[in-house]
């Protein structure tokens, strides 16, 4: 093969695969959705579908700066190909757990709110992130509140559902509430997803948060390697199941019986 006929095939193919590109860009979702699983089929690799996120936005304010770590965050793992749901939660009226017991009974919580709405979404989902306002070094109340009952009263098996905690403060107290949230996840068996720093963005005034360069890199890189463990961990539960579990055992430090 001449040179010159060498150069005319690659500039055609080029053509080609251009023209090929806005063809697949000009279709409908659900049609590029088809090619994509009729391609998998023919290469034999194996789809296994695009994960959930559920995402709590534990915010009084849809529009705040919360808000705005949670759009920076989604729209990675959107690009990464995942799906998720950002929930609302901050300014619903939630009730704290009574501890009556009802749920051990029932399979779920005895006061009918948005924690039972919250519940089968939640079982549905390869990972769930929990996001907050810090106040007086802690998280929402609302958001905590809901957490309780939600972890508490729900009895699917959480291991290896992935987990992400995100903090937004003016200034202080996002550590300890970054720790708060993490140990429901911990003690769930859920993996916690990290980033390059701990999982914070600062800002005060609404719309602030857009100033934090590295705190909205942090969002970023977050869901990337949310994505990467969400992805290692669909292959490891083909390939080898989940951990192997023993029963339970509990040790009070002080008991009558």
């Amino acid at each position: 093969m001449s040179f010159e006929l060498w150069l005319f095939t690659i500039k055609r193919l080029a053509q080609t695969m251009d023209a090929a590109k806005l063809i697949f860009d000009g279709l409908s979702p659900d049609a590029q959705e088809e090619l994509r699983r009729e391609y998998n089929e023919y290469m034999g690799i194996k789809d296994t579908g695009s994960a959930r996120v559920l995402i709590l936005n534990g915010s009084p304010k849809a529009e705040g700066n919360t808000a705005i770590a949670i759009k920076e965050f989604a729209k990675v793992l959107d690009a990464e190909g995942f799906d998720s749901e950002t929930i609302q939660l901050g300014s619903k009226d939630v009730r704290g757990c009574v501890s009556c017991g009802a749920c051990g009974k029932a399979g779920k919580c005895a006061f009918d709110d948005i924690v039972n709405e919250l519940a089968p979404k939640f079982e549905a989902a390869d990972g769930l992130v929990v996001a907050s306002p810090v106040y007086y070094a802690s998280a929402n109340a609302t958001l905590i509140a809901c957490l309780d009952r939600l972890f508490y009263s729900t009895h699917f098996d959480k291991t290896m559902k992935v987990g992400a905690s995100i903090v937004v403060a003016r200034r202080g107290g996002c550590s300890a509430t970054f720790d708060e949230l993490n140990k429901y996840f911990t003690i769930s068996g859920m993996p916690v997803a990290p980033s390059q720093y701990w999982n914070s963005v600062h800002g005060s005034a609404p719309g602030e948060a857009l100033m934090d360069a590295e705190g909205l890199q942090i969002m970023r890189t977050l869901a990337r390697n949310m994505a990467f463990m969400m992805k290692s961990i669909a292959l490891g539960k083909e390939k080898y199941g989940l951990p192997e579990k023993e029963e339970h055992l509990w040790t009070n430090f002080i008991s009558s019986k």
